[in-house]
């Protein structure tokens, strides 16, 4: 591998990031490159490009590889969303997300006063939403993939068969949810185990399934032996989810949602994804201010921010949901004059309340964990894509005979409007519960393009956080020439409307910035918080090679060639 690294202390090139000169920190590769959660996908993608494969044979391999490696998030039992933009600079954006199953009703989680029961749709078999994973990258494979598919998934199964060495991050995962699983799934289930740090699990059912898959294709997942076992595994357990409901599910091919934010065009995710729409927004909103002269993280730049922010999540929880179930205005959302007059009540010398924040008024015509991975091939093909169970290893329900966890997904509709979600995301009657609906999604997965060429693929797990830690790097290249591992690891901070709080990453930030703001009346939180986001990135530098920034919150990995 290391042959075909070029380290940053001998790179010749002058190391100009597009017209200003910054420095790569990050891993650099000439000619290809993956990011994501755990070195042996990431390394699996690569070795997938290196026979000639291109991104989304990658993208194929990578997705799996995180369903062995890193079954906190990775699966076969969720689903995602993916971002593509090819070498000639065709865009477009696959929906692999979950959906409700044939028997889910709107009500299904309340109590006869008609109040959400807690845990119900978190912690129970009802909360398992019909798979999309498996799906989605034969999708992705019929499409736009090169190699045949037995010989992507071959390396996948030789993963699952020779085990994955367990981190120091993953020990402390699995002890901390130890309890849950063993309440669950019984003290004999895989992951229910003790397991220490250099330990190897092997996943041996996992390998069955994808070798049966490997053979029969993506109907096998849902309509062969692997549904027929999944099926009979949920209705033993208490979940509403049928043979029909596998049958019928299929990913769709879905328009990006584009635009500027000044010499930069960026293409993300539509809805039923937020992550697009509140991108633009905030982006909008934060663009006549000049954040680069503010300076990095300082009071008057996340105060610009997070007012941006705010008013971009009163609007998704109002307005957004699944495009086949609901008429949304994301053209008049993403109107100049519409933002201008949203950021109107902005005052630089005194906090909004999100109390005195609702939607805005418009004109018709999704984890705690989730993980991201980025991929750029060496013939110019970019994706992003982002891939989720919703919490910590999902619903916890995990298949002993299949070899993978369910989604907890249900929890990202609306439960009960204004009531909120594990994430603290309150919800409307736009994102409520209905038979093959699929939920909102936080899942931000993001490509950049800089004077019409390829310079950036982003994204990030963090549910609720994932659009402002991707907001937060592409500024961090954008307005203050940060490097692409530099952006990755700079301090992050997260304001969604509800609960009207500022939250910082621990131990980050400047008191005097938190004084600064509290004196213009902002609610700061400054308990210890989960990490804000783990993003995975590549920056297409001047020369054409690749820096990859690996979110070190994470045991996530870059690798490349």
């Amino acid at each position: 591998m290391k042959k075909f690294i070029v380290l940053l202390c001998i790179l010749s090139i002058g190391c100009k990031a597009q017209n200003t000169s910054v420095q790569p920190t990050g891993l650099i590769a000439n000619k290809a490159m993956v990011v994501s959660a755990r070195e042996e996908a990431s390394k699996i993608g690569v070795e997938i490009m290196k026979n000639g494969g291109n991104a989304f044979d990658a993208m194929v391999a990578t997705e799996l590889a995180l369903a062995v490696a890193y079954p906190y998030a990775g699966n076969l039992g969720g689903g995602g969303f993916m971002v593509y933009r090819k070498a000639n600079g065709e865009t477009g954006t696959l929906d692999y997300r979950e959906k409700a199953p044939l028997a889910a009703t709107k009500d299904m989680f309340l109590d006869k006063e008609g109040n959400v029961i807690a845990g119900k749709s978190t912690k129970t078999p009802l909360a398992i939403g019909i798979p999309g994973t498996i799906a989605g990258v034969f999708a992705v494979h019929k499409k736009l993939g090169s190699l045949p598919m037995k010989e992507i998934l071959k390396p996948v199964i030789e993963l699952a068969e020779r085990g994955v060495i367990v981190t120091q991050k993953q020990e402390e995962r699995l002890n901390s949810y130890r309890e849950e699983l063993i309440k669950i799934n019984g003290s004999n289930s895989v992951l229910s185990k003790v397991y220490k740090e250099n330990d190897i699990i092997k996943y041996p059912t996992l390998a069955n399934t994808l070798r049966r898959i490997s053979k029969n294709g993506r109907d096998e997942f849902y309509k062969g032996e692997t549904a027929k076992t999944l099926v009979a595994y949920l209705k033993e357990k208490g979940a509403i989810i049928t043979m029909e409901d596998l049958a019928k599910y299929e990913a769709k091919w879905r328009d990006p949602i584009t635009f500027k934010y000044k010499d930069l065009n960026i293409i993300s995710m539509a809805p039923p994804s937020s992550g697009g729409i509140c991108l633009a927004q905030i982006f909008k909103m934060i663009e006549p201010y000049d954040l680069s002269n503010m300076g990095h993280n300082s009071a008057a730049a996340i105060q610009v921010i997070v007012e941006a922010e705010r008013r971009a999540y009163a609007d998704r929880s109002f307005f957004l949901g699944d495009p086949d179930f609901v008429k949304m205005p994301l053209k008049a959302l993403m109107d100049e004059t519409y933002l201008k007059q949203r950021m109107s009540s902005f005052n630089l010398d005194k906090a909004t309340l999100s109390s005195d924040i609702k939607e805005g008024k418009v004109n018709y015509n999704e984890s705690m964990e989730t993980t991201h991975y980025s991929i750029i091939d060496q013939f110019g093909n970019a994706i992003s894509a982002t891939t989720t169970l919703n919490a910590g290893y999902g619903s916890k329900y995990y298949c002993d005979a299949l070899g993978f966890f369910l989604n907890n997904e249900m929890d990202d509709f609306s439960a009960k409007a204004g009531v909120p979600n594990m994430f603290g995301l309150v919800g409307n009657e736009a994102n409520s519960i209905a038979p093959e609906k699929r939920m909102l999604s936080s899942m931000t997965p993001t490509i950049v393009e800089k004077n019409g060429k390829l310079f950036m693929s982003v994204g990030s797990p963090g549910g609720s956080t994932i659009i402002t830690s991707v907001l937060q790097t592409i500024l961090n290249v954008a307005e203050y020439n940060f490097s692409m591992q530099q952006a990755v690891n700079a301090p992050r901070f997260h304001h969604q409307w509800l609960p009207d709080l500022i939250t910082f990453e621990p131990n980050t930030f400047d008191t005097k910035t938190f004084e600064t703001l509290k004196g213009k009346g902002y609610l700061i939180n400054e308990k210890t918080t989960p990490v804000i986001g783990k993003v995975d990135a590549i920056l297409v530098l001047p020369s054409g090679a690749l820096e990859g920034g690996a979110d070190f919150r994470g045991d996530d990995k870059a690798a490349g060639f």
